[in-house]
């Protein structure tokens, strides 16, 4: 699945002799050579040589000599922090759908120049003028996908079909949680038939004492740590990106996948250009070079995501096209993620950490600490009644 036939790699050689042309002219291109290009992604989330796949960030910096300067996150949520703390500058990141609303809300994102990005074309048109940036102006598709449940066959007794399984006490130990909020809140949002996108505190409230009570089972809170956990069997179940357990099931072929019947979140992983980058025509150019049919297809094929893309779909050497995880035949039910008013948000976040906190066996000590106090006074109660009698004996023998 990570690998690409080495008659396709020989056709992207040959493609890359023969160079589209891009709306920057061959001055303005010349001029950004020796510049640098930070790009901040999704870890996993693009292909880089492995297994023969096409290394993207090397393949662009031949072809332009501009130096790309590549980190990775594992959640929106951390991306998100680690932006507004102002301690790093980027010039493109792949935010998540719900996350560029909030981005784009908060003034963090710059307007796109499309000129500049003629491979717009190729995005599919049910993939353009999205709700979270419903005038194309700053954003454009990256990859598409759902969330699933990825089991062990040789560790789980059958399919599961509900999230419920997640909770299940006969795989205490061996079941693995997201560690982010919103798509941790949604699976037990979808187990009580919530809005993912609720803004009544109570619904929260109830999904985060489900969340709690799903400690006792937990073997571990996870983002990218899944793939390790899953592909060496170290656990039974977990919830991941679809994309993601095609990947896996490359290394650990015991691995299936089910999309409960609760239903999942979809989502459109997009591509920006921070506020006040440095080098917003580079990433402009990088962006339409992501979406060159070539690129496009090597990155779907490694990422095994489905793709916006419509010469990635076209394509006859696109290996995951009909694939029922990527492209299901039946319909699942979905909800995507909106940006949530700020105080849903302080509350989901403060929820978020007494889950984290809480301990299964609190209220048992709770408990046990209240009979020790009540205990601890008895005794003291008994010793100063003793001592009352000791003292009124004493008196009567002197007096």
């Amino acid at each position: 699945m990570k690998k690409f036939l080495s008659l396709l790699l020989c056709v992207i050689s040959v493609v890359f002799c023969a160079m589209p042309a891009f709306a920057l002219s061959d001055n303005e291109i010349e001029a950004l050579r020796g510049t640098k290009l930070y790009v901040y992604n999704w870890g996993e989330y693009i292909s880089d040589g492995e297994d023969g796949s096409l290394d993207v960030n090397a393949e662009f910096e031949k072809r332009y000599g501009i130096e790309v300067v590549y980190n990775t996150f594992d959640n929106n949520e951390s991306m998100y922090a680690k932006l507004k703390s102002g301690g790093v500058s980027y010039d493109v990141v792949i935010p998540s759908d719900y996350m560029v609303e909030r981005m784009l809300n908060e003034g963090m994102l710059e307007k796109l120049d499309y000129s500049n990005i003629p491979n717009f074309k190729y995005i599919d048109e049910k993939y353009r003028n999205l709700d979270y940036d419903p005038d194309n102006e700053y954003t454009v598709p990256y990859n598409v996908g759902m969330v699933g449940l990825i089991y062990n066959k040789k560790l789980v007794s059958a399919p599961p079909t509900s999230w419920t399984a997640l909770w299940d006490e006969q795989y205490k130990g061996q079941i693995l949680m997201f560690n982010n909020p919103r798509d941790a809140f949604a699976i037990a949002q979808s187990v009580l038939g919530l809005d993912y996108n609720s803004e009544y505190p109570g619904d929260w409230r109830a999904a985060a004492e489900e969340l709690k009570k799903q400690k006792t089972v937990i073997q571990s809170y996870v983002n990218d740590e899944v793939f390790n956990k899953m592909e060496t069997g170290e656990a039974a179940l977990a919830p991941y990106y679809a994309g993601d357990y095609l990947s896996m099931l490359d290394i650990n072929p015991d691995l299936g996948f089910v999309y409960p019947e609760e239903g999942v979140n979809f989502f459109v992983d997009a591509m920006c250009v921070l506020k006040g980058c440095e080098n917003k025509a580079a990433a402009e150019l990088y962006i339409n070079f992501m979406l060159e049919s070539e690129v496009a297809l090597a990155n779907a094929e490694y990422i095994c995501y489905a793709s916006p893309n419509t010469q990635v779909i076209n394509n006859p050497e696109y290996t995951f096209y009909g694939n029922e995880i990527l492209y299901p035949e039946t319909s699942v039910p979905t909800q995507i993620f909106i940006n949530l008013s700020d105080e849903t948000l302080s509350m989901m976040n403060t929820l978020w950490d007494e889950i984290k906190n809480y301990q299964p066996n609190q209220k048992l000590t709770i408990e046990s600490n209240k009979y020790a106090i009540y205990l601890g006074i008895f005794f003291i109660i008994c010793i100063a009644v003793m001592v009352h009698k000791i003292l009124v004996r004493k008196y009567r023998e002197n007096y």
